[in-house]
């Protein structure tokens, strides 16, 4: 797993590169992208220091190990375009919607492939990187597939069918954790705070708070008790949040995603 090549070069996929090189697992020089828009993919690819190809065929013949990160619609058209060129290679797949039978039945039968579907904060070492159990990679690779996702956040194993679920949490989330940010700046900057001061004060304190709950294995509702002092501002708020429908609100924004 010595030189990687992305199909497409969009935002996940500079999130997955940027990460993997601000790691140290993997060199930039080794590193290769192909997209259709060659102006585009030459000002992506140079923020990174990574190498541009003209082709799916230049991009298949540097690389050892291909991540396919086009659009979900471009998938098939592209496995057919580069068809054996694919054979005895690792591939693994960002696309949404699509898992391993599918690629199975289009794959070089010697092909590897393995999906998974990261989020954003990859690009700051601190994404979630959700994989299927269903792989025919060799248990060998696999693991330093694992150990490379590793080094730019956490590695989740999930059955195909729950792989929705857990990117409606981690992938859709990353946008609901934003929006509470803007909302709780929002509301600082009306009581006086700078905007730029309020944000820090958000950022950090959703930061401080993912990490107190997953070093201390607390229940997020234990955490939630101890702040909350008898008469005091952060139940009066609580009080103000369920009153909204904080949490049926979240609830039905992940079964509205996955109707």
């Amino acid at each position: 797993m010595k030189k990687i090549g992305f199909i497409g070069m969009g935002n996940m996929a500079q999130a997955m590169a940027k990460g993997f090189i601000s790691s140290g697992k993997i060199d930039c020089k080794d590193v290769y992208a192909y997209a259709p828009n060659q102006q585009k993919l030459a000002t992506n690819c140079d923020a990174l220091g990574i190498n541009p190809c003209e082709s799916l065929a230049a991009l298949a013949e540097a690389s050892d190990t291909i991540v396919v990160a086009c659009k979900p619609y471009q998938v098939e058209e592209v496995i057919k375009e580069l068809g054996g060129e694919l054979s005895g290679k690792s591939i693994f797949s960002l696309a949404a919607s699509w898992d391993y039978d599918m690629f199975k039945n289009i794959l070089p039968e010697d092909a590897k492939i393995q999906c998974i579907m990261p989020n954003t904060p990859v690009a700051v070492l601190e994404g979630v990187i959700l994989m299927t159990e269903e792989n025919n990679w060799d248990k060998a690779e696999r693991a330093q597939l694992v150990e490379l996702l590793g080094s730019v956040g956490k590695v989740v194993e999930l059955p195909t069918r729950l792989l929705n679920a857990g990117m409606a949490v981690s992938g859709c989330g990353t946008a609901f954790m934003d929006m509470i940010i803007e909302a709780m700046a929002d509301g600082g900057v009306k009581n006086g705070l700078q905007r730029k001061q309020a944000y820090e004060l958000a950022c950090q304190t959703m930061i401080g708070t993912a990490k107190l709950m997953l070093d201390s294995g607390k229940h997020p509702g234990q955490l939630k008790d101890e702040v909350c002092s008898p008469g005091g501002w952060t139940i009066k708020g609580v009080a103000s949040l369920e009153k909204s429908g904080i949490r049926s609100a979240f609830i039905e924004a992940i079964d509205a995603i996955l109707e």
